[in-house]
């Protein structure tokens, strides 16, 4: 897999309300349809973000460094796991976004391992929304608007370069260790099944034009699926020209997960359906909240590509107003 998984914070089950599920269909919805519980603009021209450095690496060094970055509207916060984006800056919306908008989220990231200590290995930081988590039952889905600026702004490097992430939790079998046991001192184990975090969402793939494994001569990113049954990435539309993008998820309360993107800024219909996948054969029961992922190289030097989003939005699906997508498998177009 092209990134280990991270661990949002457990604590917001226990925190947090949540939403009980009602008695609803199994039919998907397209992502951006049903009530609004969630979102951010960025159209307060006193956004800020406050960087507390140095940034968490749990992952990689078990270190986290409180107090963790956040938002001036308290509606995003750093992961402890992975650390936060070095910079965090609301901008003018780049030409062609959503009508009306005027401010955008800018994210990049140079150092995304253990801060002062280059891992010289694709690493992520995570920006984290703040949000209320809900069971399957709502029919919880999403959208952002993701700017993808021209190819000579991308860190020149072939491997991810972005993430679109749900942070989601459901019910894992693992083995684990029981002691010894009579006949010959064997190590014993067990089956236990706990309730575990995955993360199933978009990656977006670089390849640059000079790379040796692009035989068709220009720059282009292509859009992988986390994650089919067996945990795979699962290859996506290629994009050819840069510029706004919509992406978009929902799920269903039989943990599949249904994955919609289409170039430009307009919503999401069923016919931008891209996927449907039931990652990790894992039966999730909560959905907590959106975050992203910003990757570099990690070497001290090589600043990963701009991002900006905009307009990042959390719906549950249920009730009349429920706008229904036809089932198209699992077929990539």
């Amino acid at each position: 897999m092209l990134f280990r998984t991270i661990h949002l914070l457990p604590v917001l089950l226990l925190t947090t309300p949540v939403l009980l599920a009602p008695a609803v269909s199994l039919a998907q919805v397209v992502p951006g349809t049903g009530t609004l519980i969630n979102t951010d603009d960025f159209e307060k021209d006193d956004f800020d973000f406050e960087l507390n450095w140095p940034k968490s690496s749990r992952e990689e060094d078990k270190n986290v460094r409180y107090p963790l970055g956040k938002s001036s509207n308290g509606m995003w916060f750093e992961s402890p796991k992975r650390g936060m984006p070095d910079v965090l800056k609301r901008v003018e919306t780049p030409a062609g976004g959503i009508e009306g908008s005027v401010g955008a989220l800018y994210m990049r990231s140079r150092d995304t391992g253990i801060p002062g200590r280059p891992g010289f290995k694709q690493a992520q930081d995570d920006l984290i929304m703040s949000a209320k988590p809900m069971t399957l039952g709502y029919y919880p889905n999403y959208t952002v608007r993701v700017f993808l600026p021209d190819w000579d702004q991308w860190e020149q490097r072939r491997g991810v370069s972005f993430g679109i992430r749900a942070g989601m939790q459901g019910p894992q079998e693992k083995e684990v260790e029981g002691g010894f046991g009579r006949r010959l001192f064997r190590r014993m184990s067990r089956t236990e099944t706990t309730i575990e975090p995955y993360y199933p969402g978009f990656f977006i793939h670089f390849t640059p034009k000079d790379d040796p494994t692009n035989k068709t001569g220009e720059a282009y990113a292509n859009i992988l699926i986390r994650a089919n049954h067996l945990g795979h990435e699962v290859p996506g539309p290629v994009i050819k020209q840069p510029g706004w993008w919509t992406f978009g998820m929902s799920v269903t309360p039989d943990g599949r997960c249904h994955y919609y993107a289409s170039p430009g800024v307009d919503d999401l219909t069923s016919k931008d359906h891209i996927t449907t996948q039931f990652p990790y054969q894992i039966q999730g029961t909560h959905f907590n909240t959106i975050f992203f992922n910003v990757c570099s190289a990690d070497d001290g030097k090589s600043w990963s590509t701009p991002w900006i989003i905009d307009d990042p939005k959390v719906f549950y699906g249920s009730g009349s107003q429920t706008q229904q997508a036809r089932r198209s498998g699992t077929t990539i177009r």
